[in-house]
């Protein structure tokens, strides 16, 4: 069992997490007696920590909310994430390099010396994104999103006027996205936050959609692919390349699946939004191939090397 202070902090943690705890699940994540637990909810109360108690067969405890909440503890686990995450956030594409960085010293002067010391060493270098997203607009669409409020923006360099109903932003490979249903064209479409400009808000609610598949995360990465719904190639299909695994394994997408097929042979199965756009990249390998399929594969790669033969005149 952990000493009284660690078990507290702990308590904290899993309070502010999660709203509503039955007094009988509580006590287990502590392994702890429902006394102790009663002992110890006190003890947080003292501190200036409003806890509710939870009416029931079972009863449980609620951390309420209200702004006169003494200053936040962290566990060991929970200060390591924070300092992961602040010296990771120039690389997001959120323009809060500087705060992040001014955030972790501060959180490092108070820190106990144990801590401090496996804090300070993280070290991580990152590269800067070639967009960043003024962290005012990140705030307002992402409250948008939160408050099923119809947002006004304008779009690109010409802040071109749209009118959307927002369902989530997407954080994806150091860029922002918005996802959103399109009144106006009936359909689904993804916005780049560091291209938006808010207008006034419009305090018009909407009743959200169902994103399909369920996951924005992967419905926006699905677009990017030319996939309906599902975050996979529209077209995927499978080589045998003359050469070894080794020679075209530092290209080849972590998806893709590339195996030793025999003495300097290997075989890919690998994807893209069309089949076409699928020869070229296998061609792009600069080795000689076999399409082992499917039937349309080896098609559009006839037809790609035509193309390719007639430009080449």
């Amino acid at each position: 069992m952990a000493g009284p202070s660690s078990r507290m902090l702990t308590l904290l943690s899993l309070l502010q997490v999660h709203r509503d705890w039955p007094g009988d699940e509580l006590a287990g994540r502590l392994d702890v007696s429902p006394r102790t637990l009663r002992r110890d909810v006190d003890r947080l109360r003292e501190l200036g920590y409003r806890i509710e108690a939870l009416r029931g067969p079972a009863g449980g405890y609620r951390l309420a909310p209200g702004a006169d909440l003494p200053p936040l503890l962290f566990d060991d686990d929970q200060a390591v994430a924070i300092a992961v995450a602040l010296a990771v956030a120039p690389a997001s594409g959120a323009d809060i390099a500087e705060g992040a960085v001014r955030a972790l010293a501060t959180i490092r002067q108070v820190l106990p010396e144990r801590l401090r010391n496996r804090v300070g060493a993280i070290d991580v270098v990152t590269s800067a994104t070639r967009t960043t997203v003024d962290p005012d607009v990140l705030v307002e669409v992402s409250r948008a999103v939160s408050a099923h409020e119809v947002l006004r923006f304008g779009y690109g360099p010409d802040e071109h006027p749209r009118r959307v109903e927002p369902h989530a932003v997407v954080a994806r490979h150091g860029r922002w996205y918005l996802l959103a249903w399109d009144p106006e064209r009936s359909d689904w479409r993804t916005f780049r936050v560091d291209r938006i400009t808010p207008r006034a808000p419009t305090r018009l609610r909407f009743v959200p959609r169902p994103v399909p598949g369920g996951d924005p995360a992967s419905f926006v990465a699905a677009r990017f692919k030319g996939s309906a719904v599902a975050d996979a190639w529209p077209c995927t299909g499978t080589v045998e390349l003359h050469c070894p695994a080794s020679a075209v394994a530092p290209y080849v997408d972590a998806a893709d699946d590339l195996v030793e097929s025999g003495p300097d042979r290997c075989r890919l199965t690998i994807g893209s939004w069309s089949w076409e756009a699928l020869a070229a990249r296998v061609a792009g390998f600069a080795v000689d191939f076999t399409v082992l399929g499917p039937t349309v594969f080896r098609t559009a790669t006839g037809a790609l090397s035509a193309r390719l033969a007639e430009a080449s005149r």
